[in-house]
């Protein structure tokens, strides 16, 4: 079974996925994995110095700020930027999944509703916390300004859509609570 770990930024998608982590369920971060793949995959590196211009890297290494800055502004080239790295993420997910032994994998990505991929998952899990809590969490976690933040949430769907088409709602806002919510959701899985 794959079931997707979905939430805005700040949410605590990987709070939740490091809980599950911890129950022995394989647990594949698509934030992490896209990064990775934007600096190894020469396909996607030519692809996205194609779109955003060489200031994309230094040398090697990406140039977060800069392609940050050039797409969380611009639908546009956010919408391009996905076409290049989502597929090149799905397709390194398929094969991740292969290798697992486990009743059910997930998937932690940040967007699941906004690309219409729902329909990839068996289930869906959903974290959400407050705006305000949120906004917290990323301004000290990245150390970016509260516009900057926001402009990415203005990006993602609203919580209370996201939660009409999820199976599972996880409200992170007390660590003790999400954490009983984790395993309640993991015995239900199993049950499955």
């Amino acid at each position: 079974m794959v079931v997707g770990l979905t939430g805005g930024i700040g949410s605590g998608k990987t709070v939740v996925a490091k809980m599950f982590k911890a129950l022995d369920v394989p647990v594949y971060n698509s934030d992490k994995e896209a990064k990775r793949l934007m600096k190894s995959s020469k396909k996607v590196r030519k692809s996205i110095i194609k779109l955003l211009g060489k200031n994309a890297y230094n040398g090697k290494k990406l140039n977060k700020t800069y392609i940050s800055n050039s797409i969380f502004t611009n639908k546009d080239l956010l919408k391009k930027i996905n076409s290049i790295v989502h597929p090149a993420v799905k397709n390194h997910f398929s094969a991740w999944v292969k290798k697992q032994n486990a009743p059910y994998v997930i998937q932690e990505t940040a967007i699941i509703f906004e690309n219409s991929s729902e329909k990839n998952y068996d289930k869906i899990i959903l974290v959400v916390a407050p705006k305000e809590t949120r906004l917290e969490r990323v301004v000290s976690r990245d150390g970016v300004s509260k516009k900057k933040v926001i402009e990415r949430m203005n990006n993602q769907w609203d919580d209370s859509i996201k939660a009409k088409k999820s199976d599972y709602v996880i409200e992170n806002i007390h660590l003790k609570d999400t954490k009983s919510e984790v395993i309640r959701i993991h015995n239900q899985l199993l049950a499955e």
